[in-house]
């Protein structure tokens, strides 16, 4: 894999910049410069994804785009938190960070891949790791679910990518298609646990697969990573939401609903922008809680298509950005002059808004950055505005 010079090339350059070593003379016939790039690239794009695995020297890594599809450790570790047992098995090893982290929760664990050097880096990545009681297989995944023995939960993590390199939308246009096989897993496991990207059609996802149980909408510190479906044998209960935002430290926003609690959800809407503008975080907005979430904190909705709320009294423990208004402004030429005499950059959003935050900056005539917060949003009576307020740093 790598001799000394490699592995010393490696290290002086960990923290490189990619784009000028790779215009290095490559004339020293000791070293793997092919091997050497990869790793230089492998390392810095964990360095903060997979902390755990980028404080090992010796671990190999696959090519960039397996890196880049792999989950980050975060995500990793909640998926963890979802399983445990005695068996588990990842039918789609890939790079293998879900599986290590999941694997952790059962007494043994099973890798299937289908591409060989996949599993021959995830062989020697886990044997560096310290990870016990592992089984790998290089196979297909269909295949290998038709022979498998029992398990106590079985992971799929399907390529979102077409023939093309296009990303896909519906889960039938996944690699392999799940929709095609689930039903024998859920014969043979206790839980069929699913990772789709955040750009599928949930919606769509749920109707082509039965026995769903819960969704989760994962998020890291505001950003959409994931959706996980959990599946059961002979269940068809009615299916929970939980949108999911980890924050720094592992630290868990979590709101809980039903599509039928949405749907019955009452909640107020308003004209009349209080002392507090609240953002939910970004796996409410697309787990779609919206009456749900102003139901349960008591704040009022902006309007139905607008999903900003306020509220007179701040709510500490709101899932998502809190802000402090400071003033409401028309959406008329007259107050965008003023808005630009007395602002002279800020943090720019657009919610139900006839322009894009581009556009409004234009107009205004400002520049990006700054403590102030402008909201081009419109309100219950169809009034726009642009509501100026700074971020409520703290929570407590």
């Amino acid at each position: 894999m790598k001799n000394l010079q490699t592995q010393k090339f490696i290290s002086e350059n960990i923290q490189s910049d990619l784009k000028i070593i790779l215009l290095i003379n490559r004339s020293d016939a000791t070293i793997d410069y092919e091997f050497a790039f990869r790793q230089i690239a492998g390392f810095q794009r964990i360095r903060y994804k997979i902390p755990c695995f980028y404080s090992n020297s010796n671990i190999l890594f696959p090519p960039q785009l397996n890196i880049e599809q792999s989950s980050s450790e975060s995500t990793a570790l909640y998926k963890g938190m979802l399983c445990e047992g005695d068996t588990f098995v990842d039918i789609t090893g890939g790079f293998g960070i879900d599986f290590y982290f999941i694997s952790q929760h059962f007494s043994h664990a099973i890798y299937v891949e289908r591409d060989e050097k996949l599993c021959q880096i995830a062989a020697h990545n886990f044997n560096e790791l310290g990870t016990k009681n592992v089984s790998i297989f290089n196979a297909d995944a269909v295949q290998f679910s038709e022979s498998m023995s029992t398990s106590d939960c079985v992971y799929i993590d399907p390529a979102r990518r077409d023939l093309k390199g296009g990303k896909t939308v519906f889960l039938e246009d996944c690699e392999p298609d799940i929709t095609q096989f689930y039903k024998k897993i859920l014969d043979k496991t206790n839980l069929l646990l699913i990772k789709l990207s955040p750009m599928l059609d949930i919606t769509s996802a749920i109707k082509a697969l039965s026995n769903v149980i819960t969704v989760h909408i994962v998020s890291v510190e505001n950003e959409c990573k994931e959706v996980l479906l959990l599946l059961k044998p002979n269940s068809f209960s009615t299916i929970k939401f939980k949108a999911i935002n980890i924050l720094k430290n592992n630290v868990f926003e979590e709101f809980d609903f039903t599509k039928e609690s949405e749907n019955s959800a009452i909640c107020t809407y308003t004209s009349i922008i209080q002392d507090y503008l609240y953002e939910p975080n970004s796996s409410i907005l697309k787990a779609g809680a919206f009456k749900s979430v102003a139901n349960a904190y008591s704040i009022n909705k902006l309007h139905n298509n607008t999903h900003l709320y306020t509220s007179e009294n701040k709510i500490y423990n709101f899932p998502g950005r809190i802000f402090k208004v400071l003033k409401v402004w028309n959406f008329h030429k007259k107050e965008l002059a003023e808005m630009k005499k007395l602002i002279s950059k800020a943090n720019i959003s657009t919610r139900n808004f006839p322009i894009k935050p581009e556009e409004l900056k234009k107009k205004i005539g400002i520049a990006d950055g700054g403590d102030t917060y402008l909201f081009g949003c419109t309100l219950q009576d169809e009034s726009r505005v642009i509501v100026q307020c700074e971020k409520v740093i703290s929570k407590v």
